[in-house]
């Protein structure tokens, strides 16, 4: 792990390093000075969510970029993955997000697309990092006043991205005497989510749309997907979708108010694609956190399931390398790749949809296909965590758990990208049995590396 990026980019409480303006500043100038072609006037895209600070650091950014003779295309708010397509759409050299995703409004994030739409590998990233904390940035070449970038706002960017979305759904289908819950989170999709959903004859029941800068996330969203179902309860809604504050996953809620999370989305599309011979290799890319239910049922449907490390870019690089098509994580990143390049909230929804339709089911019906085993999740708090196989005492102990969970069980250890712990995921057939084991590990890794450097 790098001493700026983490799993997902450069996060952390706005105005307090690395999320300061310095630092953004800095970004900047190595993105540029990486991504600058010669043969013709280069330019990068620049798009947020709806933080107060993201006026701050996109300022920032945009001030490094121009200074080394790049051109600045600023979309204002835009989900993560609007700002991947219109990278990509508009031929430019890179896209930068400015956003923390599912966090809390005091914290932002940078997170760099190339020029293809796809996640920088971890090579251009510890670049990045190299040129920026080893003080190389500030020998880098400038260009001359007359040379200097220009900045400017693309304002059909949001149009843009709509009719991309809307594209990706079969034109054959129609949303039509649909009701559906949208839960915006406040963040990023408040205006392009309800645009979609109702330009595809849907009725459109919102709820977190009215961002001011500091509720984005807050009680709402795909960490809160508790209100969205209770709406769709409430308004005997079809079908829920809760967005996070950039909109590149969802939680979703049948018609009955019921939480689906990542893996039974997933399965629900797996099924369909596999019995249209739709699913690459019958095959889909999730992560080491995915349900082991959802392999069981993948196995069931003639199919198989292979796992990542944690983070939807992960997953991303697998289905490149290998031509897959589907994936995601739990957490509800899903990635169609025959439509985009990175996880999208409202795409997700809308191939959900296009099954539920396809199919005549309700998702109540349709989520049958899994069923999930139970999963528990403890959070420990530790100083800089070391591997866990260099603590003898903590793999000892796991080896024994894993022997009393047996082949219906499995333990997942494994450092935050975010946050200074270590998160033990344990599950298995027996609720109690999973929790009993999940206790005994943290207590473990509790008193053998709290504080250890």
């Amino acid at each position: 792990m790098g001493k700026l990026f983490g799993t997902d980019g450069i996060r952390g409480v706005a105005n307090v390093f690395p999320m300061t303006t310095d630092l953004a500043m800095k970004v900047g100038v190595s993105a540029a000075y990486i991504f600058k072609k010669e043969h013709r006037r280069p330019k990068i895209i620049i798009g947020k969510d709806t933080r107060l600070s993201g006026y701050m650091i996109e300022n920032a950014i945009t001030a490094g970029i121009c200074s080394m003779g790049v051109d600045v295309l600023l979309v204002g708010p835009l989900p993560t993955p609007g700002i991947a397509f219109i990278t990509s759409s508009m031929r430019a050299d890179a896209g930068i997000v400015i956003s923390a995703s599912h966090n809390p409004y005091e914290y932002n994030g940078i997170k760099i697309f190339a020029s293809d739409g796809f996640k920088l590998p971890d090579e251009t990233e510890n670049y990045i990092e190299e040129l920026i904390l080893n003080g190389e940035i500030e020998r880098l070449p400038k260009p001359p006043a007359s040379e200097i970038g220009r900045a400017r706002r693309i304002d059909d960017a949001q149009g843009r991205y709509i009719v991309y979305l809307k594209n990706t759904f079969p034109r054959d289908l129609t949303l039509e005497g649909l009701k559906i819950v949208i839960d915006c989170a406040h963040g990023a999709a408040y205006r392009v989510a309800p645009a979609v959903f109702e330009e595809l004859g849907a009725e459109v029941l919102l709820t977190g749309d009215r961002p001011n800068g500091k509720n984005i996330n807050r009680d709402c969203g795909a960490l809160f997907p508790e209100h969205m179902a209770s709406v769709v309860r409430q308004q005997g809604a079809n079908a829920g979708f809760a967005l996070d504050g950039d909109a590149d996953r969802i939680m979703l809620a049948d018609e009955q108010g019921e939480i689906l999370d990542g893996d039974q989305m997933m399965a629900v599309c797996a099924k369909h694609y596999i019995e249209r011979n739709k699913l690459k290799d019958k095959t889909v890319v999730a992560t080491i956190m995915s349900n082991l239910g959802f392999e069981v049922a993948l196995r069931g449907l003639g199919g198989n399931l292979i796992r990542t490390p944690v983070g939807d870019r992960y997953v991303v690089e697998q289905m490149r390398q290998n031509g897959y098509n589907l994936g995601g994580e739990q957490s509800g990143h899903m990635v169609f790749l025959d439509h985009g390049t990175t996880g999208d909230g409202i795409l997700s929804a809308l191939q959900v949809l296009a099954v539920m339709l396809r199919e005549g089911r309700p998702l109540s019906e349709l989520k049958k296909i899994m069923q999930q085993y139970p999963q528990t999740l403890v959070n420990v708090p530790v100083g800089v965590s070391k591997p866990i196989d260099q603590v003898p005492e903590i793999a000892k102990l796991q080896r024994a758990m894993e022997q009393r969970l047996g082949e219906e069980g499995r333990i997942v250890i494994r450092p935050s990208g975010t946050e200074p712990v270590i998160r033990v995921m344990v599950e298995g057939a027996d609720r109690e049995v999973i929790e009993e084991v999940a206790s005994s590990m943290a207590a473990c890794i509790r008193k053998h590396m709290a504080g250890k450097t």
